[in-house]
């Protein structure tokens, strides 16, 4: 148990690095085109700053899934890394279609995954509205930085 909970939360910690510095270079790339974004024409810049913070999003998680996938496949968890990429993502999007399970002796994993998932995505709601809030707010000229 404590082998499972150990190398879950080092594989949490690994994906909050990941979020961290993705949000970072997401981060950098609006404020460097900031200027741009906040001149007319608005709903197409608004569109872009959008569409480039989903793709990043989704960017990060498939970084944070394939993270975990590498782990399953090293610890020789299922036959192939198929199999390991596709539990992650199922677990990590919480989906649970439990056609593939993980074996008794590492089932603590896929709850660690599931949580590691809900939070990462509830970053990403985060990372989006806050570009959304930033933009429109660079458009209005309520803020100038």
């Amino acid at each position: 148990m404590f082998v499972q909970l150990s190398i879950g939360s080092a594989l949490i910690a690994a994906t909050a690095l990941v979020a961290a510095f993705s949000w970072l270079g997401l981060e950098l790339i609006l404020i460097r085109t900031h200027h741009w974004a906040a001149r007319p024409p608005f709903v197409l810049k608004l569109a872009f700053a959008l569409s480039l913070a989903l793709v990043w999003s989704i960017m990060m998680v498939m970084a944070s899934v394939g993270i975990w996938a590498l782990a399953f496949s090293m610890l020789h968890i299922f036959d192939n890394f198929e199999a390991s990429i596709y539990f992650s993502l199922v677990a990590f999007t919480t989906l649970g279609f439990g056609d593939i399970l993980l074996p008794l002796e590492w089932r603590l994993l896929g709850g660690l995954a599931a949580a590691n998932g809900l939070l990462i995505f509830g970053l990403l709601t985060a990372m989006l509205v806050e570009t959304l809030r930033q933009t429109r707010l660079r458009q209005r000229g309520v803020i100038n930085k």
